[in-house]
């Protein structure tokens, strides 16, 4: 930072009659400081913050579990039964569930906390101001996880990696890379076709449908990516556009809102992660 990076809040900005620094929403997470080769951004430092809230609740929640459940602890057992029970909605099975539901609440409890850290006090308006080509701009010093492309990437790429680890534990290295380069099929073809001419016709059909498999799966990454980024981003910019009109009263409502699609962001999200994982383990013919 340079010496004229001085600490402050947006609205000691606005009230400057001269020299009033501009901050506009931008796409990418604007750096703070460097940790070796690490660049720490703004939404970087929200999601370590995120993380720790996690870690202490559970922490906290998990040592006074007892084998008579009691107060608190019946509320967690009623939501954990009821996730099961979404989740085997999605898998079938129990077991499945019982496998694949960890990583999809641990996605579920990770993004709500960054959608709604997003609106606290202080995310977006208190940072400092710095020099930059002759301007003044204003820096957030903290901004929603989530709000991040970046972020939604990595939670994405975490997400169809884990299923496809999940389908090679499942079904195998060879069943699951079949279906997507189906070699066997096409070893099938030379003792087959006296018996069945069909197969050299649908045969190389079913090896082009695995191949558009592969295709598919980074669409999963781009549409888990940018549906969660699109709406939390979208929702921080009709926050800070209420705010700029008339900033009482005004965002209430939409800050409400805001609240509810960040909890239905965060499920759709770790249910998908879900079918996804469920999809992987399953054999190809079905």
């Amino acid at each position: 930072m340079s010496e004229q990076t001085t600490l402050t809040t947006n609205s000691e900005i606005t009230q400057t009659p001269s020299g009033e620094a501009s901050h506009e929403a931008t796409l990418f997470a604007e750096p703070l400081g460097y940790i070796g080769n690490l660049t720490v951004t703004n939404s970087l430092l929200a999601s370590w913050i995120s993380v720790i809230i996690l870690v202490i609740f559970l922490f906290s929640v998990g040592r006074k579990v007892k084998k008579v459940p009691r107060g608190l602890q019946n509320i967690f057992e009623i939501i954990l039964e009821k996730a099961l029970e979404l989740a085997d909605s999605v898998t079938g099975s129990r077991k499945k569930s019982e496998k694949f539901l960890p990583i999809a609440l641990a996605l579920f409890l990770f993004i709500f906390v960054n959608n709604w850290m997003g609106l606290l006090p202080g995310m977006g308006t208190i940072g400092f101001n710095e020099i930059a080509e002759g301007h003044k701009i204003f820096i957030p010093l903290f901004r929603g996880g989530t709000a991040d492309i970046n972020t939604t990437l990595a939670l994405a790429l975490f997400a169809v990696i884990a299923s496809h680890i999940a389908g090679v534990l499942t079904i195998g290295t060879w069943n699951y890379f079949n279906k997507f380069v189906n070699i066997k099929l096409l070893l099938e073809i030379p003792g087959k076709i006296r018996k069945d001419f069909t197969i050299i016709l649908v045969n190389p059909i079913k090896i082009f449908v695995g191949l558009v498999e592969i295709i598919s799966e980074f669409a999963k990454m781009a549409s888990l990516t940018f549906r969660l980024f699109g709406n939390i981003f979208a929702g921080e910019v009709l926050l800070a556009s209420m705010m700029a009109l008339f900033a009482y009263v005004l965002p209430l409502p939409f800050m409400f809102l805001e609240m509810i699609v960040g909890i239905i962001q965060a499920l759709i999200f770790s249910i998908l992660a879900l079918v996804y994982m469920t999809i992987a383990t399953q054999e190809h013919e079905h």
